[in-house]
């Protein structure tokens, strides 16, 4: 069952890429918390992130982890946190979200809208960072 991310994967839904390689996509949440919220994918569909073969899930969270410190470094932010949480995607997803408060994590709260112009330029300022 092909699933939203893996549509945005092979490119038939665009996204705001931050980075990739041969397995995994980092992009920015269109339905962000905060600005820089990311989503950190496997391109393999895996339903649960504790699925993953422990190989693939250990270079997963490496991968996350460069992602998040350019996120900290691009972002004003005391933190940068993330979380593996949801639902409605049958494919394994982690939220990298900046922080300056708890509920900065929030997932119950409304979401940010932004526009192209601004999900652009926070591409290009954390990629400075990559």
């Amino acid at each position: 069952m092909s699933t939203i991310f893996s549509k945005i994967i092979s490119g038939k839904i665009p996204s705001y890429k931050i980075a990739e390689n041969k397995n995994f996509l980092a992009f920015l949440d269109v339905y962000p918390l905060v600005e820089g919220h990311t989503l950190v994918i496997p391109k393999k569909e895996i339903d649960n992130v504790f699925d993953i073969d422990d190989k693939l899930f250990t270079e997963y969270n490496l991968f996350a982890k460069k992602i998040a410190i350019a996120i900290g470094k691009a972002i004003d932010c005391q933190r940068v946190g993330s979380a593996v949480v949801g639902l409605e995607i049958p494919h394994a997803h982690i939220h990298i979200v900046p922080l300056n408060s708890m509920d900065d994590i929030n997932f119950t709260r409304a979401k940010l809208k932004f526009t192209k112009e601004e999900f652009e330029k926070t591409v290009e300022k954390i990629k400075a960072y990559l």
